[in-house]
């Protein structure tokens, strides 16, 4: 499918990707805590028949440096954005951070219809680099609404890596035990997924070594189980696959180069797998069975 490309100079460092003629079903694409622009990514689902904007959400013009403190509002902005822009249904698809602030944006703002959670999290963590103080101390959280914090989970400075100093870190554990020592900020800190209209497309792979997205995976989908308290209409689903990591491959993406700071868990062909496998279900979640540009119908509902 021909796709037409532009860049987006503001309010945020970006890009736009679409099918030429356009499409009714738009995509906010955001990475994860590297910060980086998803172009890739971007053009991948620009080409299955979305309109599609990837930006950077932190460390830019205005923005906080880290993920400190960063107003929900950058992320309805985007729904603003898209809808202004004449699409039909908004979707999230986010990694890992993205994918908390994706899940988070879906509760707060009732005009997003689909969330793909890839590598994603149960409960709101605190920041991960300065805030617009330019401090990374004392923790704060990652996240504002109207102005407000979020309630957050610390983490425990105690815990310490197994690898050698200047390999790659598996930094799971240090959030399995932050869990652990502070349990008490956990039910405050929980994604309230079940307040959500929006669909959920949770993918974890079971060797991610950033963290457990998968046990994180399996807490969000509990609470959207039918009969739980509160629990909205909308459906949810997980895809996982034992052997894959924190990086999900869709197909015709290019694995990312390993990380010299993180290990990130799984392998290329697990990772690529478990991409594979989650596919058909992104395109049937984030399309709501729209028409598709190169079908001209409805998308098939899956099994």
């Amino acid at each position: 499918m021909e796709i037409v490309e532009r860049a987006v100079a503001g309010p945020w460092e970006g890009v736009r990707c679409g099918p030429v003629g356009g499409g009714a079903a738009g995509v906010v694409v955001l990475s994860g805590s590297s910060g980086r622009v998803e172009r890739a990514r971007a053009r991948v689902l620009a080409a299955a028949g979305f309109e599609v904007l990837a930006f950077r959400w932190f460390g830019g013009p205005g923005q906080p440096p880290g993920v400190c403190e960063v107003p929900l509002e950058t992320f309805t902005a985007a729904v603003d954005l898209l809808r202004a822009d004449g699409v039909r249904r908004v979707g999230f698809l986010g990694t890992s951070k993205g994918a908390e602030a994706s899940l988070l944006t879906a509760v707060h703002d009732p005009r997003v219809d689909a969330v793909v959670a890839l590598a994603p999290t149960a409960v709101v963590w605190c920041n991960v680099g300065p805030g617009a103080d330019g401090a990374d101390r004392p923790f704060r959280s990652c996240w504002t609404w109207r102005g407000r914090p979020l309630p957050f989970v610390p983490m425990d400075e105690t815990w310490t890596a197994a690898e050698p100093e200047g390999a790659p870190q598996a930094i799971r554990g240090w959030y399995e035990r932050s869990e652990r020592t502070f349990a008490g900020a956990l039910p405050a800190a929980a994604i309230p997924v079940e307040e959500t209209r929006a669909e959920l497309l949770l993918v974890a792979g079971g060797a991610d070594a950033m963290w457990p997205s998968l046990p994180f995976a399996e807490r969000l989908r509990d609470r959207r189980r039918p009969g739980a308290a509160g629990t909205s209409a909308a459906p949810v689903r997980l895809v996982t696959d034992p052997e894959a990591g924190h990086r999900v491959v869709f197909p015709g993406e290019s694995p990312l180069p390993p990380s010299p700071v993180h290990d990130h868990g799984g392998s290329p062909a697990a990772d690529a797998r478990l991409g594979a496998a989650a596919w058909p279900h992104v395109l049937e979640v984030l399309g709501g069975g729209l028409p598709h540009p190169a079908g001209g119908g409805a998308r098939p509902p899956l099994g």
